[in-house]
């Protein structure tokens, strides 16, 4: 049987959690759909903070005065997160995690590796320095350094950071999908058509993908 192609959208942004727990959900479903199903992800930008400053901003802070959340709230989601990354094989270090940062030039980075068929391999390694580390995706240093742990030219990659390159073509793709009724993530688009919103389990994937690679 010839496994089935099909087209995966992933809407989301290095800074945000539980983009990362459906991005590991999404795999393990394609893991178990292998031969079933051959998937070609594109990962889009979406970023939570458009307007945050470059030095970030505390992230208890910020969570407050988005959310309204009381500290104990945020704890209880800490926790949550925690325990569905650990499920998933994902490390969440949550007390590094202290700011939370302007991502534009991390998505302008991610175009282009795209380009280059590295996007997922410069995906997972922002997750991993925002996440696991802590480290800052704003930082240029950082972005060049992960550039380069995952194979891409530093050189090529300075250049884009030193300039607009990419820009137009990520607020564009952000426009589309704000217009297309996108305004949280991690939003996963099957085919142009079919949307999976939020961190979901993993059975929630497959069985989706299995419905739209049958017909069904």
């Amino acid at each position: 049987m010839t496994a089935t192609p099909i087209r995966i959208d992933f809407v989301s942004d290095v800074s945000c959690p539980w983009c990362v727990v459906g991005l590991k959900s999404l795999e393990q479903a394609l893991d178990k759909l292998q031969g079933t199903v051959k998937a070609d992800i594109h990962f889009q930008p979406f970023e939570l903070n458009a307007n945050m400053a470059p030095e970030g901003q505390d992230i208890g802070e910020h969570i407050a005065e988005k959310y309204g959340s009381t500290p104990e709230q945020m704890a209880q989601s800490r926790e949550a997160i925690r325990a569905r990354g650990e499920q998933l094989g994902f490390t969440f270090s949550m007390d590094k995690r202290g700011r939370i940062y302007n991502t534009f030039d991390a998505h302008r980075l991610l175009h282009w590796a795209g380009l280059e068929g590295r996007q997922h391999s410069l995906k997972m390694a922002l997750f991993d320095a925002y996440f696991t580390q802590g480290q800052n995706p704003s930082s240029h240093d950082l972005l060049l350094k992960v550039v380069g742990e995952v194979g891409l030219d530093t050189t090529r990659a300075a250049a884009i950071l030193a300039s607009n390159e990419f820009a137009d073509e990520v607020r564009e793709q952000e426009r589309f999908y704000q217009q297309n009724g996108i305004n949280s993530v991690p939003a996963i688009i099957i085919n142009e058509r079919h949307l999976i919103s939020g961190g979901q389990p993993p059975e929630v994937f497959e069985q989706a993908l299995r419905q739209i690679a049958s017909g069904s």
